[in-house]
């Protein structure tokens, strides 16, 4: 020690340490470090809880007078509790030093080593200092060992083991067991109850155990439950039962496992210790739940897990010891659990997550974890929200692991399990082509010989087949059986997978052998299923779809060989499938769906009428089955149609309305526009649906179900978008808060349709749809509330024949119904029943060629003089007079005794949508020769109606008018690409000037103020518009056809999107306004149609090709009508039938026959 007088004291400062291993792996609380000055005294730095890298950082710091002995030694010790100790803990290392070694290292911090302790040397990082004796605070923090020679005596023990851990010789376990001894009784017994754990650890021989739980169980005598450490020696005596004892005893662990919940319970969450408490109890229940799964275990560990993460954050050490991996095993455990536990899976998912930020090393893992968690969920319950979240979390996993990154292949086949999930469920051909794209990708990265090849090779095989059932091309289903082999010859007999893959090539042939009809397919897939059916355990949660496969095969070859067998096992076969399937798993669709097939191929073999009652039975349930996908299930009403009306079945029309149903709700979940139509065009082949089912009915004698279907399965666009701009005005009379909630919610679900219309980028796209989903919802919810008041039973269903029959209040409405099975006109008068006018001689063949002989006759007249006679086209004229509209006319004058120039409706469908109905003309003299036959415009006012309800709602919305204001909107230089320059648009904006009352306000739109923009702006803020300028219908892409403008076009999807609610009248002087779609004729989407849904009620539009100078004689003598003796100078909307009806009679020496007819008014 110095000499010098003036320095009285020595300080020591205790920074840091680091390989802090405990000898017996046993997680300790804290550490602490013990500076033994003399036999009498220590000092005792805090209890710090060890970092993830085994290193501690105290900042301790002690005072040593000078006087002192020289010599000291410094123990590291491992603390299992944090609070109040329990003893003095187990030593990890200790070191015999002094002062002046110490001192030697000068002012600056230095590294004391320790002998090594599990591979690793231990060490400490100090500071010594020299200081004053006004400087010496700390000589209170020394612990004074003359009253405690209980400790002294474990810390012998402590010491001795130490040693015999060392030498490993039985004298020095035998000086240990003597100290231990003479301390047996006291408070410190626990001590020797670490000694003899930390030997039992090292040697493992039972008889350190007997004694360490010995020892253990003294403790807790000593410490009854009121006794402040009670909770430390159950702890203490739970882990030395736990880690050591043969653990097989389930006995055994459920006492363990209390005392472990017992100690938390004494030490409750912001207790020192809980932290610790709640890791051993995970710990024991996850041993616990591994002897025998039982969801209560798991669910205790779901529990404890989502406390103990938020207080785990990275960095601790018990997070890098094992909580994550606790975490993960009870994860994995939680996803093979019945559907509660995956929900608490699913949150605990959830939590971790929250605690693997971007950046960090396991987030691609956690995202994957819970991406395939709620796939699983949605495959269980068929939640929509669960599949795209799995998406977007998949998608986030794959861009954390970039081209090579060793986990991307794994990630991408996840990925694509979820994109093919949703493509099942939704039909999105976009999704299985990307499905494709990244099994393509994946299996790039496991070329020939990696272990994984056969899963990549699976997976793309399986992909491509589905491609393959939703185009045909032979390519992908001969690459599917090819995968398919060589993921086979990888799984040989033995192989735990083999099963799997024999179904999946199994699968192949058999869909090869539906287009190709090669027998040996059909034989060699049979036998594969066969094969792994055997290999599949009675218990297997996959083996029903081997059942309903092998079924289906044996259906097949049934129709082939006619052998009774075949389908009698095909029959049995998905019987035991669906006894195995809970009553919402998705698969007992296929099960419903391959049992239908064989009772249905076993009626058109035998002719049992019970086997097609059975057949539609299951028809029914597997269409309503609600956990499958929406395409799926319409698919299957789709074909139970075809069997119905095949077989004159009763259910025909059953089936028909739920198509209807189920289609409605598919496209109800998308968002947009453009996206409905999208997933409507993936039912093309259905498209005559809608005039079937009404012919259907028509055929039962059920005149006014065959109005509804009429209008149930047309306008599917329309009709979706139309509730949500629903009328309240009722509502709000009586009911304003839920009035006003059900408007909120409809303004939030269209927006939210519109935003995700423009959304480019794939991922935010489903983020969008997914909040659109959600909004829906809710939305559905509150019309769910509105139903259940009175009055208010059919808010927004299918309107019924009375809801409908509104429709005909000014004048009757004729549908007429173009079907494979029937042509006929349903007149809907004012009031009463329907009537049905069957068209006696026009077939669909004989409509299809007259539209097509239309097309051609109009596009001849394009190179006709004005004055040349149309012979053609008054030819089709005639048949259209004689074969549909004169039975027609005969009801309307015979049975309803409807006057003369009375308004009438035609609403056609299919094929008569092409065909101008109303320019039916005889053009024949009278009998007596005394003038022409009257045509149908002679006894008519005659518009047309997309669907009844357009009409309906167009009258509704007449309830409000707004000051009229007229816009006159004219391009006759369109921008690049629209079209040729127009010299008659300028002027025929200046003519309907001068015809537009003085006191209506006008406003001129033309030129370089045509825009888009201007345009729309126009459209908006005007009740009545005048349109002259080029309009496009586009037939493949109905949502893209437009109004040429300077910029760039008014598209019909600009005009669907621009709610225009004040407006009441549009006339089109353009090209192609009133054309539908060849593609879904009945949905009546072209660009009048838009106009009045976005609100203008009256619209006049063109069929064909115009003429903008013969257009403009219309035009002036149609405002000359529309205008002239007005009641109080108030312009009427209701007059446009009228008027353009007037028109075209008073240019007839003008204008030639085509380009008169080519005008037709839509709405009131």
């Amino acid at each position: 020690m110095p000499g010098n007088a003036e320095i009285q004291s020595i300080r020591l400062e205790i920074i840091g340490g680091k390989n802090l291993k405990v000898p017996s792996w046993r997680t300790p609380a804290g550490i602490y470090v013990s500076i033994n000055v003399d036999s009498r005294r220590r000092w005792k730095s805090a209890i710090r809880v060890l970092s993830s890298n085994e290193s501690v950082v105290w900042g301790d710091t002690m005072t040593l007078s000078s006087h002192e002995s020289p010599a000291l030694s410094v123990e590291i010790r491992a603390s299992y509790e944090v609070d109040r100790t329990l003893g003095n803990g187990e030593i990890i290392v200790k070191l015999q030093t002094s002062w002046d070694d110490l001192l030697d290292h000068g002012d600056e911090p230095f590294e004391l080593s320790f002998p090594p302790i599990r591979s690793v040397t231990p060490s400490l990082t100090l500071k010594v200092a020299v200081v004053h004796a006004c400087d010496n605070q700390d000589s209170a923090l020394f612990d004074s060992l003359v009253d405690c020679e209980i400790a002294r005596e474990t810390d012998a023990g402590h010491a001795q083991y130490a040693e015999y851990r060392t030498t490993k010789t039985v004298s020095h376990l035998n000086d240990v067991l003597q100290y231990f001894q003479s301390v047996l009784g006291r408070c410190s017994v626990a001590d020797a109850g670490y000694a003899q754990y930390a030997e039992y650890r090292t040697t493992k021989t039972v008889s350190h155990l007997n004694d360490a739980l010995q020892h253990f169980q003294l403790v807790l005598d000593r410490c009854p439950v009121d006794h402040p450490d009670h909770a430390a020696a159950l702890t203490n005596l739970a882990w030395a039962r736990l880690r050591g004892y043969i653990q097989n005893d389930l006995q055994d662990i459920d006492t363990t496992t209390s005392f472990f919940r017992e100690a938390l319970a004494l030490r409750p969450q912001g207790h020192p210790d809980h932290i610790l408490s709640l890791y051993n109890l995970i710990f024991a229940l996850n041993w616990r739940y591994s002897k025998e799964r039982t969801a209560v275990l798991i669910h205790e560990c779901l529990q404890l897990c989502c406390k103990l993460l938020p207080l785990c954050p990275e960095g601790t050490y018990l997070r890098s010891i094992g909580v994550d991996n606790a975490v993960d095993y009870v994860i994995g455990e939680c996803n093979d659990l019945p559907i509660d536990a995956s929900d608490e899976g699913i949150h605990l998912q959830r939590v971790v997550l929250e605690f693997r930020p971007l950046g960090h090393q396991r987030r691609p893992i956690t995202l994957t974890a819970l991406a395939v968690a709620l796939k699983a969920r949605f495959r269980d319950r068929g939640s929509i929200e669960d599949l795209e979240e799995s998406i977007q979390l998949g998608r986030e996993a794959v861009s954390l692991c970039p081209e090579g990154h060793s986990d991307r292949g794994a990630y991408l086949n996840n990925l694509a399990g979820s994109l093919q999930s949703r493509f099942d469920h939704q039909g999105k051909s976009h999704d299985l082509d990307e499905v494709i794209s990244m099994h393509e990708e994946a299996l790039r990265l496991l070329p020939v010989g990696h272990k994984f090849r056969d899963f990549s090779l699976g997976n793309l095989g399986s992909a491509l087949h589905t491609r393959f059932n939703k185009h045909g091309d032979v390519d992908d289903i001969n690459r599917a059986v090819s995968l398919s082999r060589e993921a086979l010859s990888l799984r040989p007999p033995g192989h735990p997978r083999r099963d799997t893959t024999l179904n999946n090539l199994a699968l192949a042939l058999d869909t090869r052998y539906d287009k190709l009809h090669v027998i040996e397919d059909l034989n060699e897939a049979i036998d594969l299923y066969r094969e792994s059916l055997r290999l599949k355990q009675l218990d297997d949660p996959e083996r029903h779809r081997i059942l309903f496969n092998l079924s289906s095969a044996l259906c097949s070859r049934f129709t082939q060989t006619r052998e009774n067998e075949d389908v009698e096992e095909a029959i049995r076969l998905c019987q035991e499938s669906l006894v195995v399937l809970p009553l919402l798993h998705p698969d007992r669709y296929f099960s419903l769906m391959r049992l239908q097939e064989a009772y249905l191929s076993r009626y058109q073999v035998q002719h049992n009428p019970t086997d097609l009652s059975l057949a539609v039975e299951n028809y029914r349930l597997a269409s309503r089955h609600p956990t499958q996908g929406f395409p799926q299930r319409i698919i299957q009403a789709h074909y139970w149609t075809v069997t119905a009306e095949q077989h004159g079945d009763g259910s025909t029309l059953e089936a028909y309305s739920t198509f209807f149903e189920l289609l409605d709700a598919h496209l109800g979940t998308r968002p947009s526009t453009t996206s409905r139509r999208e997933a409507a065009s993936a039912f093309h082949y259905a498209r005559s649906l809608p005039v079937n089912a009404a012919s259907c009915a028509i055929r039962s004698d059920n005149l006014r179900r065959a109005v509804e279907l009429a209008e149930q399965g047309r306008g599917q666009q329309w009709s979706l978008a139309s509730r949500l701009k629903t009328p309240v005005e009722e509502l709000e009379l009586g009911h304003p808060h839920l009035a006003r909630k059900f408007s909120e919610l409809s303004k939030r679900v269209s927006n939210a349709a519109q935003g995700s219309a423009t959304i480019t980028d794939r991922a935010a796209a489903e983020v969008a749809e997914t909040k659109y989903r959600k909004t829906t919802m809710e939305w559905e919810a509150v019309v769910a509330e509105i139903r259940n008041l009175q009055g208010f039973s059919r808010f927004l269903l299918p309107p019924s024949y009375k809801d409908l029959q509104v429709a005909a209040r000014n004048g009757p409405v004729i549908i007429l119904v173009a079907s494979k099975y029937s042509c006929s006109a349903i007149i809907v008068p004012t009031s009463g029943e329907p009537h049905h006018v069957h068209l006696l001689r026009i077939t669909l063949p004989h409509l299809e060629k007259l539209k097509d002989d239309f097309a051609t006759a109009i596009r001849h007249t394009a190179r006709m003089r004005p004055e040349e006679p149309r012979k053609k086209l008054r030819v089709l004229l005639r048949i259209v007079w004689d074969e549909i509209m004169l039975p027609i006319v005969n009801i309307l004058q015979h049975d309803l005794k409807l006057r003369h120039r009375s308004r009438i409706w035609l609403c056609p469908t299919a094929a008569f949508t092409s065909i101008p109905l109303h320019a039916a003309n005889p053009f024949r003299m009278n009998a007596d020769r005394s003038g022409s036959e009257p045509c149908l415009e002679d006894l008519y006012i005659c518009s047309y109606t997309p669907t009844l309800s357009a009409l309906v709602r167009a009258r509704q919305a007449m309830k409000t008018r707004g000051t009229p204001s007229f816009a006159a909107i004219g391009q006759s230089q369109p921008g690049a690409g629209q079209g040729d320059v127009l010299p008659a648009v300028d002027s025929e904006l200046e003519l309907v000037h001068t015809l537009v009352p003085p006191n209506v306000k006008f406003t001129n739109i033309s030129k370089d103020e045509a825009t888009q923009a201007g345009a729309l702006n126009a459209l908006q803020c005007n009740t009545w518009v005048h349109l002259a300028c080029h309009g496009k219908q586009d037939l493949e892409q109905p949502y893209n056809s437009c109004f040429s403008m300077r910029d760039k076009p008014v598209t019909l999807l600009d005009i669907m999107e621009n709610n225009s609610p004040q407006a009441e009248f549009a006339f089109l002087s353009a090209c192609h306004t009133a054309v539908g779609d060849e593609e879904t004729p009945d949905e009546a989407i072209h660009l009048a149609a838009g106009l009045q849904f976005s609100g203008f009620k009256s619209v006049v539009g063109t069929l064909w090709g115009v003429s903008d100078v013969l257009a403009k004689h219309v035009v002036e003598a149609f405002y000359e009508k529309m205008f002239e003796d007005l009641e109080d100078g108030v312009i009427d909307c209701t007059k446009a039938a009228w008027a353009l009806n007037r028109a075209t009679h008073a240019v007839k020496t003008k204008v030639p026959l085509e380009q008169r007819m080519v005008f037709i008014h839509i709405g009131v």
